[in-house]
């Protein structure tokens, strides 16, 4: 499973021309996952986002999570993040889960985050979509979980 974390100090998804998703201070999270990803990806990330101190304290130190600042998550499913273009110009995506695999787990995800006590809104599954954010920091981190 991987994860790319941007904080953002607001962030948004629209699709079929709407707006079906925003946030204001906290993460936007685009997911990908494996062929092989389950429970204990889902778990271990969920814990690992809630918990990131990325957030800056009162010294300007990256050290609050967005537990601890009341932040919000915006989760975007985003099958491309096990694209590899290694070999030749077009990338290749059989590392990614199929879509019937991916939704559950996209959706588990999720229910981890909200779990944590962290406000989660996501962008519509398997649509083409158009992601609006303003990167605070600009702050990215690429999350990968370990092998279960």
């Amino acid at each position: 499973m991987r994860v790319l974390v941007q904080r953002v100090s607001r962030a948004a998804v629209r699709a079929d021309g709407e707006t079906v998703a925003a946030v204001g201070r906290g993460l936007l999270l685009l997911v990908g996952f494996a062929r092989d990803d389950g429970e204990a990806e889902i778990a271990w990330m969920a814990e690992k986002v809630a918990h990131l101190r990325i957030f800056d304290d009162e010294a300007g130190k990256l050290n609050r999570s967005l537990l601890d600042v009341g932040g919000q998550a915006l989760a975007v499913s985003q099958f491309t993040l096990y694209g590899d273009a290694r070999k030749g110009r077009r990338p290749s995506f059989d590392g990614s889960a199929p879509a019937d695999v991916a939704r559950p787990l996209f959706e588990k995800f999720v229910n981890g985050l909200t779990s944590h006590g962290i406000l989660t809104v996501t962008g519509r599954f398997q649509a083409i979509m158009q992601v609006e954010l303003v990167n605070d920091g600009p702050v990215t981190i690429l999350l990968e979980s370990p092998r279960a």
